[in-house]
């Protein structure tokens, strides 16, 4: 039976993943509960801020599920969940002004924001066929022979493959910050939310920020286990 020593890379992943999902949820519950002073709903509160911010092309949708809130650059769409939608909390004015930023960031075309975009078809191949491909390399000892003498197996394809969902996650981290930094400027800004409560949106952020540092650490992780599973086999 073959032993993988760096499955520790992935136990080590998994803590990384649940330790900041925790915190991003517990800190949103804290914030869920006090009330802007302004009154306004998280909907509300993104077309004030896409009106002010010149957009005017965007459409605000309401999605189910908890925290699922996202905009759509393909159909743009800011689309926000049961828990911001409706609420008048801090906390979810906080994460509509973050779907806001990204939507200001695809109307002065931010780079980083395109990167990602192109990335997203091959980051799915990467995570739904990396792994496998890997997988299935070591078991049946595929490779293909290259025509400098060299060769190449069907598990290092799966690992460069993989790679792909890998730079999609490192990609998200720029995107996702400079949003949240976009959404606490705006607020304060436009004087939607005093300075204090700004500062609870901001640790309501920051929190979730940790949930894509944590992705994409597991993420890292999951590529040095499988450089190292295909490595070794290679060796054997």
């Amino acid at each position: 039976m073959f032993y993988d020593p760096t499955y520790i890379l992935v136990i080590i992943g998994a803590v990384l993943c649940i330790a900041a999902s925790s915190r991003v949820n517990s800190t949103y519950r804290k914030y869920s509960k006090v009330r802007s002073r302004s009154g306004m709903t998280g909907a509300e509160a993104a077309q004030r801020i896409l009106q002010l911010s010149g957009i005017h092309d965007v459409q605000i949708q309401h999605i189910a599920g908890n925290l699922t809130d996202h905009y759509d650059p393909a159909h743009k769409v800011l689309r926000l969940s049961d828990s911001v939608y409706g609420s008048q909390s801090v906390a979810a004015i906080g994460v509509a002004a973050h779907e806001c930023g990204h939507a200001l960031q695809h109307k002065e075309g931010y780079a980083p924001l395109k990167i990602r975009s192109m990335l997203v078809p091959a980051a799915n191949i990467g995570s739904k066929l990396g792994l496998p491909l890997v997988i299935l390399g070591m078991i049946l000892g595929i490779g293909f022979r290259l025509p400098g003498g060299g060769y190449f197996s069907l598990a290092q394809i799966g690992v460069w493959v993989f790679a792909f969902a890998v730079l999609f996650q490192i990609v998200t981290l720029p995107v996702e910050f400079n949003a949240s930094g976009r959404a606490l400027k705006m607020l304060g800004n436009y004087g939607m939310l005093g300075s204090d409560e700004v500062n609870s949106c901001r640790r309501v952020l920051s929190a979730a920020a940790l949930t894509y540092v944590a992705a994409a650490a597991s993420s890292l992780l999951q590529l040095l286990r499988l450089l190292y599973l295909s490595n070794s086999r290679r060796r054997d």
